[in-house]
């Protein structure tokens, strides 16, 4: 019989039973002692060797959390996963303790018990644990909210790198506070909580499903949607078994994955919103009503279905996604997909072994996050972003107003990835503040408003003082109260409301074609939140001809690149400024499309552009990837994980070795070396690739390993893995070995071979490359003498470019084609 039992001394035992049995185990504490690991090590250890799955969060709070204690636990096994809630001074309370077991059933602990000695064995400590049985669907939310936290943007995971920084402030403030560990208790009562009114301000609304009639018009593709198909089509005839559709914002994502997906039997679909899995659930079912459809997330698990729709807060469950065998899905459709670089994504993409992954975004852009186009092999299938939809007549034009904000945002503490919430709400709160709101309002609006705020009481705050000035105005968001999301819609619509403000609801997924005016009142922390907000007002509607977009600009990060999002042309043509800076403030507009800023907004915008020059910018990307990997990142992690283009460390420092010199993150005899043997670290990363030959011949030398890869070659020697590694990967012969020439290659012929190996490569960088490599009576040489010393160090950075130059020439150039 299911059962609930208070407990009210030594919970260990009923934790380490827990653990003996677990096959996930997910704890999450407020702090964390090196005496509480050590008790549960063992437990710990044998359920990470029988393959359970291990995830511990924990905070920072008042640097209670010793970092002894965060060592021992990472150091258990390699394989159990540790972040770090960053709170910012703001209380971090939770004491859970979650396992999962083999079957249907599990074992929920929660109450008082942090992970520390004390609380585990002798202190007075109360806790309710509930077997899954009692009440499943509380089981099942306190699985999904501790995925929810434990993905957040606010956690960090703990590794050699994050761990160094957290002992640095942890004894920082042990200095500052000596009596700290002691009086922790009486300091954190007269912290202000946590607001539950504030802290659910990320939540998803409440979903009321209506359920709808059986379809009886067939629905056909649109124009967009015609032409991705017919790329997806090719994309399948060449034998890509993944791919990437890129298209803005109110052209149909949805609708095209269900076109495409009409070819499968079995298909996935993943998103992390809920609402976004219902309403692909509700496509899918106009396209193919003769399927089955299962929804399956926190509270509903209809996996069976043909068509099953998912939450990657629940996928990200060991447990969950092992209910399928790995090649149960034909068919995998990741929404959003410039979300796949989190780990919860990865997780799951490298747990199934479908037919096909196809990745649907609007945002796939390295503007401030991972890139994404390895994830699909490089194969963008089809793009369409919002600038060339509105050229080509299918989204609305925008006139957009630039408004200058006084706000001196550099006070305001930056959390890494947004804005300290206490902070910004002390400037954002203020009557004048939102006086100067309303007035751009007034002076630029249309008819029906979308507002993004940062904040719920931002929001409810601004919704007040438009009311008071006569406005019919509404605060919608997670915790609101006055109407719902399709009553506000509605409102709107109709012409009852003339103003929504919200946090969150509208980036992804949801849309209000009526919308003619969008209201910026929060400052731009993550230029894709940014462009997928703008998306929101795009959508055609006959009564509107174009979207006016009010934007309140102040010294914010990211405020001087924004404008950028509209500008008509490549990276390469858009005009250069002062010290090589791209002009960030007259951006190429589509025709019937116009900017309009401040003089103020211009003097601000050429300012902030002087100060953050891209070395810095560049620098502060490598320091954050090293903080998140854990380890000095290899160029391939910084190209893929960084938040920079990759491209500026080559043309900034002329290698990648270069710049972990100019950073100081080289050893004395790494520095020693990198001086040295600088001049064959810039010819390989420089040397002009309008195909891959040279680097796929370099690819080969360095087979032979670090004593013998400059060892000189012959085109004989080299012909037979050039043939097989252009020849092994469709992608690469359709790149770069189709051509009227190599085509006529791709059935080996090792004379053939060895005469464009001889000429391409071979010849070719040896008149370029200014004597460092020679090609002469038919040997290929590097002219470079390596001390044994430092072969290892030599042959690892060459061996990084040239497999960086190789990703980058298949995947990212392909990848950017038609950007």
């Amino acid at each position: 019989m299911a059962k609930i039992k208070l407990i009210t001394n030594n919970i260990i035992d009923d934790i380490t039973k827990a653990m003996s049995q677990a096959s996930a185990i997910y704890i999450m504490t407020s702090f964390v002692m090196e005496s509480g690991v050590r008790h549960i090590e063992p437990y710990l250890k044998r359920a990470a060797e029988r393959g359970a799955e291990i995830k511990f969060l924990t905070g920072d709070y008042l640097y209670v959390t010793q970092p002894e204690g965060l060592r021992r636990l990472i150091e258990i096994d390699s394989n159990i996963e540790v972040r770090l809630w960053r709170s910012g001074g703001n209380s971090f309370h939770p004491k859970a303790y979650i396992f999962q077991y083999d079957q249907e059933d599990g074992l929920l602990i929660v109450g008082s018990s942090n992970l520390s000695r004390a609380a585990l064995i002798y202190g007075i400590e109360w806790n309710l644990a509930m077997e899954s049985a009692v009440e499943p669907a509380v089981f099942q939310h306190a699985l999904d909210q501790f995925m929810k936290y434990f993905q957040h943007d606010q956690t960090v995971p703990v590794n050699a790198v994050t761990l160094a920084d957290y002992e640095k402030e942890y004894e920082e403030e042990h200095r500052k506070n000596p009596d700290l560990i002691r009086n922790w208790t009486d300091a954190e009562a007269k912290e202000i909580m946590f607001d539950s009114h504030e802290t659910s301000s990320k939540g998803d609304a409440s979903l009321v499903i209506d359920p709808s009639a059986p379809y009886q018009t067939k629905i056909t593709p649109r124009t967009a949607q015609q032409e991705a198909l017919q790329e997806l089509e090719k994309t399948l005839e060449e034998g890509y078994d993944r791919a990437m559709v890129v298209m803005a914002t109110g052209l149909g994502k949805t609708y095209l994955a269900g076109f495409f997906a009409q070819k499968f039997k079995r298909i996935l679909f993943i998103a992390h919103r809920e609402e976004i899995l219902y309403q692909a659930k509700k496509s899918f079912e106009h396209i193919m009503p003769d399927r089955s459809y299962g929804i399956y997330n926190g509270n509903v698990k209809e996996g069976d279905a043909d068509c099953v729709f998912a939450s990657i807060f629940t996928l990200g469950m060991k447990q969950h996604r092992e209910k399928f065998s790995r090649d149960h899905f034909d068919l995998i459709i990741i929404d959003e997909f410039h979300h796949a670089a989190a780990s919860s994504y990865q997780k799951t993409i490298d747990y199934f072994i479908p037919k096909f992954l196809l990745g649907i975004t609007a945002t796939p852009d390295r503007l401030d996050g991972k890139d994404v186009y390895a994830i699909c092999d490089g194969n963008v299938s089809y793009q369409l972003h919002f600038i060339e939809a509105i050229q080509r007549g299918w989204l609305a034009p925008f006139h957009y107003y630039g408004v200058y904000d006084d706000t001196d945002y550099t006070q305001i503490k930056w959390l890494g990835s947004r804005y300290d919430e206490k902070e910004l709400l002390a400037v954002q709160l203020r009557r004048e503040m939102a006086a100067k709101i309303f007035e751009a309002w007034q002076k630029h609006r249309q008819t029906r408003t979308l507002a993004f705020c940062s904040s719920i009481r931002q929001a409810d705050f601004l919704s007040e003082y438009f009311k008071e000035q006569g406005i019919s105005a509404v605060s919608l968001h997670s915790q609101a109260v006055e109407m719902n999301r399709s009553e506000a819609i509605r409102g709107l619509e109709e012409g009852k409301l003339q103003v929504i403000f919200t946090v969150d609801l509208f980036n992804e997924g949801v849309d209000i074609p009526s919308v003619d005016t969008l209201l910026f009142a929060r400052p731009t922390e993550s230029l894709t939140v940014f462009t997928q907000q703008v998306g929101r007002g795009l959508r055609l509607h006959h009564e509107k001809d174009h979207c006016t977009i009010i934007d309140l600009i102040g010294n914010y990060r990211n405020a001087d690149v924004k404008l950028q999002l509209f500008d008509t042309r490549s990276g390469d043509e858009k005009v250069k400024g002062k010290r090589g800076q791209i002009n960030v403030i007259n951006p190429q507009v589509p025709e019937n499309c116009k900017i309009n800023l401040d003089t103020r907004v211009i003097n601000l915008l050429e300012e902030l552009a002087l100060k953050q020059p891209r070395k810095k910018r560049l620098c502060k990307a490598y320091f954050e990837l090293k903080q998140e990997l854990g380890y000095r990142p290899t160029y391939i992690d910084l190209h893929l994980y960084g938040k920079e283009d990759s491209k500026g460390y080559s043309q900034d420092f002329n290698s990648y070795p270069g710049f972990l010199y100019y950073a100081k993150e080289l050893s004395d005899k790494e520095s020693r070396v990198f001086r040295h043997y600088e001049s064959w670290f810039i010819e390989a990363e420089r040397t002009d690739m309008k195909k891959s030959y040279k680097m796929v011949v370099l690819l080969y030398m360095l087979g032979r390993g670090p004593d013998h890869w400059f060892d000189p070659v012959t085109p004989e020697e080299v012909a037979p893995f050039f043939h097989h590694y252009l020849t092994e990967k469709e992608y690469r012969k359709k790149i770069d070995f189709s051509d009227s020439n190599t085509k006529k290659m791709w059935k080996y012929d090792l004379n053939k071979i060895s005469r464009l190996v001889a000429s391409m490569p071979m010849t070719s960088w040896s008149g370029s490359s200014g004597g460092i490599i020679t090609f002469k009576d038919g040997e290929f040489k590097v002219h470079l003498k390596v001390e044994p010393e430092d072969r290892q160090i030599v042959y690892e950075w060459t061996k990084q470019i040239c497999e960086y130059r190789l990703h980058y020439h298949f995947f990212e150039r392909k990848g950017k084609r038609n950007m």
